[in-house]
């Protein structure tokens, strides 16, 4: 058994080139080989969001708290709030966030495969992010 204490990890801010906005990551887990599960609970400001990207093995998504937008590519943008569970299948082309106006945080599991857990792409752009395009 491994306990890691509330408070024994940093807070990240995080990669800009992965990031648009404010984003914080929190690590919760990650678990030795050869398990290959990954947790952290992200928090996106107003506005905030990941750039496009997929996950070889897919990633939930738990929302704890506020709301958010996600969209899968050439999918609608949808709408997801606290106490929402959302599924990406492997390699699905995608990105996540908080609303326009209002921040959320989740929780995003995924599994890393040969030690890579995500292949990032370009940023959400502006009229991405508004649906315009």
């Amino acid at each position: 058994m491994d306990i890691k204490p509330c408070g024994s990890r940093p807070s990240m801010k995080a990669p800009a080139e992965y990031f648009t906005g404010s984003v914080r990551q929190d690590p919760l887990m990650e678990a030795p080989d050869p398990a290959r599960v990954r947790a952290v609970s992200v928090t996106f400001e107003p506005g905030a969001r990941t750039a496009w990207h997929t996950h070889p093995l897919g990633q939930t998504l738990i929302v704890t708290s506020g709301k958010g937008l996600a969209q899968t590519a050439g999918g609608p943008i949808r709408e997801i709030r606290a106490g929402d569970t959302v599924w990406f299948a492997p390699d699905e082309k995608h990105w996540h966030g908080a609303a326009p106006d209002t921040a959320m945080t989740h929780i995003a599991i995924h599994e890393a495969l040969d030690g890579k857990a995500a292949d990032w792409m370009e940023q959400v752009s502006d009229d991405e992010y508004a649906g315009k395009t």
